[in-house]
C-alpha cells in the first residue's frame, strides 16, 4: 500500500504506535491525517507521516512531546533535532515488512500497549505460526543484537509472552493434556516453546508447559505424574543443551512414546529423538500424536 491515504489503523501499524497514541498527537499537537474525501475519514498522506516518524524518533529520545511536536511541524528542521538527540536508535529487522518494523520502533520506546496490539492484531489476522515467523523472530532477533538495550527485550519479551498467553486453550472437556513442554535446565529462553504452546492451542490441542529452567528431576518427576505422549524439551544454546537430559526420559519407567529436542542448542542425537528444525515442523509433529 502507498503512504498516500493511509487509515489511522495503518498509519499506526507503520510507526509502531498505538491508535491512541496518534489521536493524542493530533487532538494536543495538529499532527493529524490531511488527505480529506467528502463523506470519508482523512487520511494520512507521506507528508503526515513523515512528520509523525520525526515524532515518534524524538519521543523515543526522551523529548517532550510539545517539543517533538514543533520539530516535527518544521520549527526546527529534522537534521538538528538528529543531531542534537542522537537518532539511530533502531532494531534491524532485515526483510521483515512493516509491522515488523513498526514493532521494532514501539519496542525502542518501551510502548507496551503499542507492542500488545501489534503482536494481538497480527496473530487475530494471521495466525500464530506466521506471527512468529515473520514479526516476532525478526524483531526478537534484532533486539538480541543490541546489547545495551536489555530493559527493550525484557518489555518485549513479556508483551509477547502475554499476547501468546492469550490464546484462547482448547476447553477442559477436550481431556488432559497428552504434551509436555520444558525447557532444559537451566535455560531460560521459553518465548519459543510459548509459541509452541498457543500454536497447538489454535488447532484445539492441549499441552502442559513447564516453562524455563526445568531440571531432569522435575521434567521427570512431571512425566511420571501427568503420563504423557510426546515430550519436547527446548535448548537455546549448547551450554543448556546437556544430552543426559535426554537419556534421564529414554531410561526411566516411564518413557514417553514420543521424546522431542528442539532449538539449535542440540547437537547429534540418537536417531529415536525427533529434531524438529522450525515452529510449523514441531506444530506438526505433535499435532499428529492426537
Amino acid at each position: 500500500m502507498a503512504d498516500e491515504g493511509l487509515s489511522a489503523g495503518a498509519a499506526a501499524r507503520r510507526l509502531g504506535v498505538a491508535v491512541t497514541t496518534l489521536r493524542t498527537w493530533h487532538q494536543r499537537y495538529g499532527l493529524g491525517p490531511s488527505e480529506h474525501v467528502p463523506g470519508h475519514h482523512r487520511r494520512y498522506t507521506a507528508e503526515d507521516l513523515a512528520r509523525l516518524d520525526v515524532m515518534r524518533e524524538l519521543t523515543a529520545e526522551g523529548v517532550a512531546p510539545a517539543e517533538a511536536a514543533r520539530w516535527a511541524r518544521g520549527t526546527v528542521p529534522r537534521q538538528v533535532a538528529s543531531r542534537r538527540h542522537g537518532g539511530g536508535r533502531v532494531i534491524a529487522v532485515g526483510a521483515a515488512g512493516d509491522a515488523a518494523r513498526g514493532l521494532a520502533h514501539a519496542a525502542m520506546r518501551l510502548d507496551a500497549t503499542a507492542m500488545r496490539e501489534i503482536i494481538e492484531r497480527s496473530i487475530t489476522t494471521s495466525g500464530v505460526v506466521p506471527t512468529w515467523d515473520t514479526l516476532l523472530r525478526p524483531v526478537l532477533s534484532g533486539v538480541g543484537e543490541r546489547h545495551a538495550v536489555v530493559e527493550v527485550e525484557h518489555l518485549l519479551s513479556r508483551c509477547v509472552s502475554e499476547a501468546l498467553g492469550a490464546v484462547p486453550r482448547p476447553p477442559a472437556a477436550a481431556g488432559p493434556p497428552r504434551i509436555l513442554l520444558a525447557c532444559a535446565d537451566e535455560e531460560q529462553h521459553s518465548l519459543p516453546l510459548e509459541a509452541l504452546a498457543a500454536a497447538l492451542a489454535e488447532v484445539g490441542v492441549a499441552c502442559r508447559l513447564l516453562g524455563a529452567r526445568v531440571p531432569p528431576s522435575a521434567l521427570a518427576g512431571a512425566v511420571r505424574r501427568t503420563g504423557p505422549d510426546a515430550v519436547m524439551v527446548w535448548s537455546h544454546s549448547h551450554a543448556t543443551a546437556d544430552p543426559r537430559q535426554l537419556d534421564t526420559l529414554r531410561s526411566g519407567p516411564h518413557r514417553p512414546p514420543l521424546i522431542i529436542a528442539a532449538g539449535p542448542g542440540w547437537d547429534e542425537l540418537p536417531v529415536v529423538i525427533e529434531r524438529p528444525d522450525s515452529l510449523v515442523a514441531a506444530l506438526t509433529l505433535l499435532s499428529n500424536r492426537t
